[in-house]
């Protein structure tokens, strides 16, 4: 554990649940863990016990991406797992593969709803479908004007080209919109709608104040902090801002939420865990300002955040997130930004 880490509790020690089994946290309420085929190798997700117009069931929140693994690890969860009851609703809390990936095998298996943003069902829909400006081949060319080089380089990302919709091959037709501050009643309990924007289009957490509960998402994690890039289909964008903006729409929880996150144990010090995040980004931030002494495109930046060997689906989150802070620091006029003669956005300070 580190000294991040340790200042936050954990009050369900080490135990992970096995794939293909679910960990009961209270009554109704059980956590599960799926497989990823990336260095970040697993996603959590939560059955909440529910009741619907035919009876009791469960309602699920996120799906994992689709591959046989995780197709294999949920007939586990619906054999053992759930009591015979069935899916009574599918929740997302946004578009990213390993929250949606299955969303659309679910729903059909149990002729359930889809609940989701409006934000992150539409461009889940775009993805899922490869249109042009969202898909794979969108992001050479926008990662090109700031730095991407290389033949070798350039290949790896070739290899990325339909990596969207061979997670999530289907999207539902239909949604149930979800929206900030709406209560949504699951079973016994109420549960507040809690939007987040930056790592996602229209992110959304869930907080019952009952329970005592937050199912961050990937909002709040643990131990890493969550990816926010700038990518292809907005290449203005300054998502750094809008997710320290929306840090604040957690403060107001109790000092002793239960935090259950996408990825990475479920913890107590939510407050903290909030200050650590703006203090990890205030360092990054500052260490880029340095770097801009010397023009520098997002490509140069890369190394001065992540100063650890890359794999081509890490380089994509990395090289985003370097150009996420330098538009931040862009957008704060604390440094300007020039396109070169050889076609290269660069930040000098």
């Amino acid at each position: 554990m580190n000294a991040l880490e340790s200042q936050l509790a954990y009050p369900f020690g080490d135990v992970l649940p096995a794939i293909g089994a679910v960990h009961q946290l209270a009554p109704g309420l059980g956590w599960l863990r799926m497989p990823l085929p990336f260095a970040l190798d697993h996603v959590n997700l939560w059955l909440i016990a529910d009741e619907g117009e035919a009876g009791a069931g469960w309602s699920a929140v996120d799906c994992g991406v689709a591959n046989d693994a995780t197709r294999d690890a949920w007939q586990q969860v619906f054999a053992n797992g759930m009591d015979g009851l069935p899916l009574l609703r599918v929740i997302a809390t946004h578009c990213h593969p390993d929250h949606i990936g299955l969303s659309d095998w679910l729903c059909r298996r149990f002729d359930a709803p889809f609940w989701i943003t409006t934000g992150e069902y539409g461009f889940a829909r775009m993805m899922s479908a490869a249109l042009p400006g969202v898909d794979g081949t969108a992001a050479i060319p926008h990662f090109q004007r700031h730095g991407l080089a290389g033949a070798e380089l350039l290949e790896q990302m070739q290899t990325r080209r339909n990596y969207f919709p061979s997670l999530v091959p289907a999207v539902p037709a239909s949604y149930a919109r979800m929206q900030d501050g709406q209560q949504v009643a699951i079973g016994e309990h109420s549960w507040r709608v809690i939007t987040g924007f930056g790592h996602s289009p229209e992110h959304a957490a869930l907080y019952c104040a009952a329970l005592g509960v937050l199912i961050s998402g990937d909002m709040v994690l643990p131990r890493i902090s969550t990816n926010v890039s700038v990518f292809a289909i907005e290449p203005e964008g300054n998502p750094l801002q809008l997710y320290l903006d929306s840090l604040a729409r957690f403060e107001d929880l109790p000092a002793d939420t239960l935090v259950l996150p996408s990825h990475g144990r479920p913890f107590r010090g939510l407050h903290t865990r909030i200050c650590q995040l703006r203090a990890h980004h205030a360092a990054r931030l500052a260490e880029v300002v340095e770097a801009c002494a010397s023009p520098c495109s997002a490509m140069d930046i890369v190394p001065i955040m992540f100063r650890r060997p890359l794999d081509a689906h890490q380089l994509t989150f990395a090289l985003g997130e370097a150009l996420a802070h330098l538009h931040k620091c862009w957008n704060d006029g604390v440094v300007r930004r020039a396109i070169g003669a050889d076609g290269i956005i660069r930040f000098s300070a």
